[in-house]
């Protein structure tokens, strides 16, 4: 597997880690979120075996991990300095080693505190190998450095939408009385592999029941009868960067008339989607949505986010990305380059777009109707 993203890219990427390095006078990064390292290195793994890369303030960087993973990270790589270490080595013993050999035993490290690897443990492990090293923490930096997207990144994103596309029309194809969630799934999933998603994770495909706390809920392979919903969420990913898509899904005909609260929350969120542009304070945006689905009536209660961040995924212990998210207190504004997914759900329904930020506004990246899907309307 070669680079993803050209050294051009990588070293814009680079560029910002060093800047933030800056402001807290690290010397040397290390970086072990498994979404940063991906982002910063062209590779990631699993923490079966504590991994990380280094980044000093001058050179190029180093990637520390188990001697299994060495090849595939230096296939992907867009640096060769690769060191892999048996199974019988304890990792942060040859990570402390490996930053002595390279005279920064005594340098300030920082790292992000609230990486999901950066954990107690780790951080007394290195401060006992590292005894003359100072740790300092750049807050939130594995997230908030890759915020804005590049081209490249919107690029991939956007082939990732374009599978869930496909698979949501896959599945409103089926879309009659007998269909399960579970059957749905299956066709999601095949439709993934087959179009060159990472892997067959479909996101949530179950019965549409109730006003929103189905969006969580457990798959069943109950059949569907008419005039059910069954609500899909995909999530495809290609090369670790995803897309996400909901749509409301018509088992048979609309006994229950359904469409037209379709089309009013579609008409909401379109609303919101306009006001989407840099410089906006996401707590606006957000009111947009939230305040006109409260005042009509059309849920008791909204307490749950309007959209959050969306980009790289990788083996970590969240689904989603929370580092910023659409809620009444959110105070940060939009940048050109951010992507996000927006959705809004109410009586059984859930609509959502991956959403581009540009610089007059924001593209969602679906081609596919906003409205209550069927086996005649996809």
């Amino acid at each position: 597997m070669s680079p993803l993203f050209s050294r051009e890219e990588f070293a814009g990427r680079v560029a910002r880690a060093r800047a933030a390095m800056a402001e807290v006078g690290a010397e040397l990064l290390l970086v072990d979120h498994a979404e940063c390292l991906a982002w910063l290195t062209g590779f990631t793994v699993s923490e079966t075996m504590y991994r990380a890369a280094f980044l000093p303030l001058e050179g190029e960087p180093w990637f520390v991990l188990r001697e299994l993973d060495a090849g595939p990270c230096r296939a992907a790589c867009w640096f060769a300095d690769i060191v892999g270490f048996p199974d019988t080595a304890e990792p942060h013993a040859v990570m402390a080693d490996e930053i002595r050999r390279r005279g920064l035993g005594n340098a300030r490290i920082g790292a992000d505190h609230l990486s999901y690897g950066f954990t107690a443990a780790t951080r007394d492990r290195f401060a006992a190998l590292l005894p003359q090293a100072r740790f300092v923490d750049l807050p939130q930096a594995s997230d908030l450095l890759r915020a804005v997207k590049s081209p490249a990144e919107i690029n991939q994103i956007g082939q990732a939408a374009s599978i869930a596309d496909k698979a949501m029309r896959s599945i409103a194809e089926r879309a009659r009385p007998g269909l399960s969630p579970r059957a749905a799934s299956a066709v999601a999933a095949a439709c993934f592999l087959e179009n060159g998603a990472d892997t067959g994770e479909t996101g949530p495909i179950l019965p549409g029941i109730g006003d929103h706390e189905f969006l969580h809920g457990v798959m069943t392979a109950q059949p569907l009868g008419e005039s059910d919903i069954l609500h899909v969420e995909l999530i495809p990913k290609l090369r670790n960067y995803g897309a996400r898509l909901m749509r409301p899904v018509l088992i048979g005909g609309d006994e229950r008339g359904l469409s037209l609260l379709a089309e009013r929350l579609v008409a909401l969120q379109d609303e919101q989607f306009a006001a989407m542009r840099p410089g906006a304070l996401a707590c606006e945006i957000d009111a947009v949505l939230r305040e006109a689905v409260l005042r009509e009536g059309l849920r008791p209660a909204y307490d749950n986010v309007t959209g959050y961040t969306l980009g790289l995924y990788a083996r970590t212990p969240r689904p989603s990305d929370f580092s910023r998210v659409f809620l009444p207190n959110a105070r940060w504004r939009l940048e050109e380059g951010m992507v996000f997914h927006m959705y809004v759900t109410a009586g059984g329904l859930g609509f959502s777009e991956t959403i581009v930020v540009e610089t007059d506004g924001c593209r969602r990246m679906s081609s596919l109707p906003r409205k209550l899907l069927s086996s005649t309307v996809h």
